[in-house]
């Protein structure tokens, strides 16, 4: 008898295909929708999902702050650049080309960690705002995060509390989640203490910071997203 329950990975496919991001931006600010943006990352996407969670386990939810728009702004996969998800995903996008040091970090630690199928079967990665946010300064694009300014997070801040509630539908364990970057951990702890979304935050230091400002000490941070990961494991 056929199991009429989604898959994770139905459910993933099923929640990025209806993204959208319909509400007010201070000006000067952009919202990029890869889905809507550019055929093929829905394509990748879909790929992606079905490889590595068709199935029915629960995961615990690593948050991320915004993507950016050339790692999952581009390939619809959370830090994950067109050259991790070819090289280790084994999965080719056609369409674009991009580099995202946030993902050479995620990737490396992935693989000190046992490998892509081994980490995606426990984790799932996303952000509470889970499109790119762009703001225009002197004719440049660059990548804006959503708390970049007060009327910016106020302004998403409502869409942010929905995606948290959609994720945890997906299949997530809530007994204890991983908030990639300090800053980004000061207000998803105050979305948590308000609506009580998991029960443990852990706040590790974001990827690109730790490519940018650390990447001396790179196999330390590698080797404490993994103790948390597998302190974790333990406690489940």
């Amino acid at each position: 008898m056929k199991n009429p329950k989604k898959t994770f990975a139905e459910k993933v496919i099923d929640y990025n295909k209806n993204l959208n991001y319909t509400g007010t931006l201070p000006k000067g600010f952009q919202v990029l929708n890869p889905f809507l943006d550019n055929p093929e990352t829905m394509v990748v996407m879909r790929e992606f999902y079905e490889k590595f969670y068709n199935d029915y386990q629960s995961r615990k939810f690593i948050i991320g702050i915004n993507p950016s728009r050339h790692g999952a702004g581009v390939t619809g996969v959370p830090f994950t650049d067109t050259k991790r998800l070819e090289s280790v995903c084994g999965i080719k996008m056609h369409s674009a080309h991009t580099h995202e040091i946030s993902s050479v970090f995620m990737y490396d630690m992935i693989a000190e960690f046992g490998g892509a199928e081994k980490f995606y079967q426990e984790f799932y990665i996303n952000s509470p705002f889970p499109l790119a946010i762009i703001h225009e300064q002197k004719g440049k694009q660059l990548n804006a995060n959503y708390y970049e300014n007060t009327t910016l997070f106020e302004s998403v801040k409502p869409f942010m509390i929905e995606t948290i509630k959609q994720n945890i539908t997906l299949g997530l364990d809530t007994s204890e989640a991983f908030i990639l970057g300090k800053k980004n951990a000061t207000f998803i702890e105050k979305l948590n203490t308000e609506y009580h979304f998991f029960d443990k935050l852990t706040v590790l230091e974001h990827p690109r910071f730790i490519q940018q400002y650390k990447s001396k000490e790179k196999e330390l941070y590698i080797d404490k997203y993994i103790l948390a990961f597998k302190d974790s494991e333990k406690e489940m």
